[in-house]
């Protein structure tokens, strides 16, 4: 069984390590195994229950009620996932980018983008970047099926959306994890545009009237928020995609 320092936990899930330890202490959301040296080590049932917890909050969930809600789900849905992510692994070791493609559809058919994405997506292409056996370009055939996959889900929202928004990587580096985001958006009723290229600093002034999401991969710095509380105070229409701010 793979463990994972807090560090590559905070990296893989967006938050920084300061609001996991507070979800641990203050409220008591998860419980980590220890090294000998005393270390946080978290395995792949802790990161869902992680993923778990930011839905929750995101959806508007006061982080104080939130263990309640975690107590009652079921442990088999993890097994589940986890099946599904081993599943996966087998095919990308395959190098078949067609069996991969139906692979992904046949799990966007099955189940919402949120737990696609967060249980199954982002964990198998953590597992990637983590296996120094892996070769590159298998991490580099999953990227660009999920990138397609996206585009085609992207397509057929705007069949059906009637809100525009524009999605804008912020100073992060992972495109394919935007495109994901994107995704994910266009499944909550959102016609969605991609600035395809992250930015050092968005300019929303180049975009005026629009709806615009900015997605940064971690928490928000003290400078972005309030950088982002600038824009909002000078009446844009911008606001922080998935990323959640400090306790």
């Amino acid at each position: 069984m793979a463990f994972y320092s807090i560090g590559e936990v905070a990296e893989r899930c967006g938050i920084n390590p300061v609001t996991l330890r507070a979800w641990q202490r203050r409220y008591g959301l998860f419980k980590p195994q220890r090294s000998e040296g005393g270390h946080r080590q978290f395995d792949e049932t802790d990161i869902q229950r992680i993923e778990e917890i930011k839905r929750w909050i995101q959806s508007g969930v006061p982080v104080g009620k939130v263990k309640s809600l975690l107590d009652e789900n079921h442990p088999v849905e993890h097994d589940d996932w986890a099946s599904q992510q081993e599943e996966l692994m087998v095919v990308l070791r395959h190098a078949r980018p067609a069996k991969l493609r139906a692979a992904i559809m046949a799990a966007g058919r099955q189940h919402p983008a949120d737990a696609v994405i967060d249980r199954l997506i982002l964990p198998v292409r953590q597992r990637l970047r983590l296996d120094q056996n892996t070769a590159r370009a298998i991490c580099s055939m999953l990227d660009g099926v999920l990138i397609d996959y996206a585009v085609t889900a992207l397509a057929e929202a705007r069949k059906k959306a009637s809100k525009e928004a524009l999605l804008i990587g912020w100073d992060c580096d992972d495109r394919t994890r935007l495109w994901l985001e994107a995704w994910r958006l266009s499944q909550q009723g959102w016609n969605i545009d991609v600035l395809a290229e992250p930015l050092d600093s968005p300019r929303p002034e180049l975009f005026p009237g629009q709806r615009i999401f900015v997605w940064t991969g971690t928490a928000l710095s003290l400078r972005q928020q309030e950088q982002l509380t600038h824009w909002q105070e000078q009446g844009f229409d911008i606001v922080s995609h998935g990323v959640l701010r400090l306790v």
